[in-house]
């Protein structure tokens, strides 16, 4: 392949295959496959889409730190959507998101993109999925890939509660960041972000369709808190990026970005108590 695949027929294989798919925590790991695309190339049109609904700047000489992770999102459907693998599509959540970018990545390059699913592991509310999405320049033979992610998608089912109870009391909670900014996000973000992104999963596009998978209304996609975190942050060059999503941002709403050296974390204007998205940007030695 030469460019991502449509999501939308894999997200539909994914979603026929959802209810024949019952995850457990013996669930197997799933079959040691990757997708891959050679000499892809970004479009200009899908870049500035990208760039203007996550408030980076247009014309940069550089990728958003995060626009990798939306290239490589079609290849993870495709090895998710499949009949071997073991979870659900229906219903997985994401639920972290860790980058290693080693230099800034030009949006005039060539490049090989690869997505691996090499692990299952437990989790104390199901088990969770480990994607692995990696940039290299066309004909690169470094060892390191320019960009590297490892994504956690969680599959919910009934684990031990009594593990989970001890883990959850030993979580402390943080002493909230200092305020930078205030967002507020109109109902038709997720359509917005879908358009530019490609991921027009119904939970983000419209109250009823949130509502048929139980929540009280469209929700913004976590790839978009993250980015519009980073776009705020300044990250950029050689640089290590960690995320975790904690709640769902409903639509519309009103979100604090707060920040303090290398950590970020978005929250709940209404509720400063309600935590969306904590992170942290860490610079690698060039």
């Amino acid at each position: 392949m030469t460019s991502p695949p449509p999501l939308l027929p894999l997200m539909l294989r994914g979603a026929a295959y959802s209810p024949f798919k019952r995850p457990r925590t013996t669930n197997t790991p799933p079959p040691a496959a990757t997708s891959r695309i050679d000499g892809l190339q970004v479009r200009a049109d899908h870049l500035t889409a990208y760039e203007r609904v996550c408030a980076y700047p247009t014309g940069s000489p550089e990728l958003p730190v995060t626009y990798p992770h939306i290239l490589g999102f079609p290849l993870a459907m495709r090895l998710m959507s499949t009949r071997t693998f073991p979870l659900p599509l229906l219903g997985l959540v994401h639920t972290s998101i860790e980058i290693t970018q080693q230099q800034d990545v030009s949006p005039t390059g060539t490049y090989e993109l690869t997505v691996g699913i090499p692990e299952l592991r437990p989790h104390r509310r199901g088990t969770e999925a480990v994607v692995v999405t990696a940039l290299r320049p066309t004909g690169d033979t470094a060892e390191k890939p320019v960009w590297e992610s490892t994504s956690t998608y969680l599959a919910r089912h009934k684990t031990d509660t009594r593990e989970q109870d001890q883990r959850e009391q030993q979580e402390q909670p943080a002493t909230p960041l200092p305020e930078i900014a205030e967002w507020r996000l109109s109902g038709d973000l997720g359509r917005r972000y879908g358009a530019a992104s490609g991921d027009r999963n119904p939970i983000h596009l419209h109250p009823l369709t949130a509502r048929a998978f139980g929540f009280p209304r469209a929700i913004a996609h976590g790839m978009w808190t993250v980015a519009r975190c980073l776009a705020e942050f300044g990250a950029r060059g050689p640089v290590h990026v960690q995320a975790r999503f904690r709640a769902p941002v409903l639509l519309p709403g009103t979100v604090t970005y707060a920040a303090r050296g290398p950590a970020f974390e978005l929250r709940s204007a209404k509720d400063g108590d309600r935590v969306h998205l904590t992170g942290e940007v860490t610079g690698l030695p060039r």
